[in-house]
């Protein structure tokens, strides 16, 4: 067994690391929603986002193995960050680097390893996303520009922990960072010759919420709002709050025939919470959607003034109905 080697930017690599805060933290949505979707993607039973520090990886998103960290020394990640592009193992049992690793020979018995670096802005490289098998296989070359594209939506994620891209309110992204996030999804779609929707969401009369019970209330209706895209809407989803009472959504390998279910199970979920809560309002929207083919090129700020452009009709519809 070879231990990984340290990178020549290492003392740089582990305070940019540590300047990020996120070292044995709680799990975070944003990222097992990329784990998740690596494993459903690849058909592997292992993905992990993957943090080296000074004498361990750390998993900051662990689907499919049953600790939380494990030494640097014996880590493959340790390895994949001193290169540039995308480590993969084919058969570790057949690379002198870790045919006798105690990951390979016991617990979990990897056999197939692809790793994909992530870097932060000033270009160390803190971690992996990567993939395991216990079995041999390879990825082909569309293969490996998936986990590329999968990687650098994990960077996004990294780097939104330095730029300050989520709202403090709700959790979701704000319009900063949906958009990075929301457009990274978009590529990746079109790579996979996948549809997807944008949905532009506004609560109706949302002033008279602030006015008439007091801006605290008005936050928790926000919270509420929130919670229910959440609860109605796919894990793979990238949802965000814009700014004030504005949301959007980014619903990739979606059809138009399947939104109208979408935006009624939304509704449905506000409503149960409406019989709940004690000031007697009910907690409505108005909804822009735009759909998008495969191959359409689009950036995400031009199709999110599409989709304010459609919402707005549809508030008029809504007071037009007086709803």
């Amino acid at each position: 067994m070879l231990k990984p080697a340290r990178p020549a930017d290492e003392t740089t690599r582990i305070e940019a690391l540590h300047s990020l805060q996120i070292l044995d933290t709680p799990a975070e949505e944003r990222f097992d929603r990329l784990t998740r979707l690596a494993k459903k993607l690849f058909g592997v039973p292992i993905a992990l986002v993957s943090l080296v520090d000074t004498n361990r990886q750390w998993f900051k998103s662990n689907d499919g193995l049953s600790v939380s960290e494990t030494p640097r020394d014996i880590s493959f990640c340790g390895h994949a960050i001193l290169g540039d592009d995308i480590l993969m193992i084919p058969d570790a049992l057949s690379d002198e680097r870790f045919h006798d690793n105690p990951l390979v020979t016991r617990d979990p018995g990897i056999r197939f390893y692809a790793g994909c670096p992530l870097a932060v802005a000033n270009g160390c490289k803190i971690g992996t996303l990567c993939l395991l098998d216990v079995k041999p296989r390879k990825l082909d070359d569309e293969e490996r520009e998936l986990l590329r594209d999968l990687a650098h939506m994990a960077e996004q994620e990294l780097r939104a922990l330095q730029m300050a891209t989520t709202d403090e309110l709700t959790g979701l992204s704000n319009r900063r960072g949906f958009q990075a996030l929301a457009q990274h999804a978009l590529d990746v779609g079109r790579r996979m010759a996948m549809p997807a929707s944008l949905l532009f969401f506004d609560l109706n009369d949302f002033k008279s919420i602030n006015d008439t019970f007091g801006h605290a209330e008005g936050d928790r209706a926000l919270k509420t709002f929130a919670a229910a895209l959440r609860s109605a809407l796919r894990e793979s989803d990238v949802i965000g709050r814009l700014g004030g009472d504005e949301f959007a959504a980014v619903l990739t390998n979606a059809r138009s025939i399947e939104i109208p279910a979408l935006i009624e199970r939304l509704r449905k979920t506000l409503a149960s919470g409406d019989k709940a809560q004690p000031q007697g309002y009910a907690i409505r929207f108005s909804v822009g959607q735009i759909q998008l083919a495969p191959d359409s090129q689009l950036s995400i700020e031009h199709l999110l003034a599409q989709a304010d452009s459609a919402m707005y009709q549809d508030k008029r519809r809504y007071k037009t109905a007086g709803r």
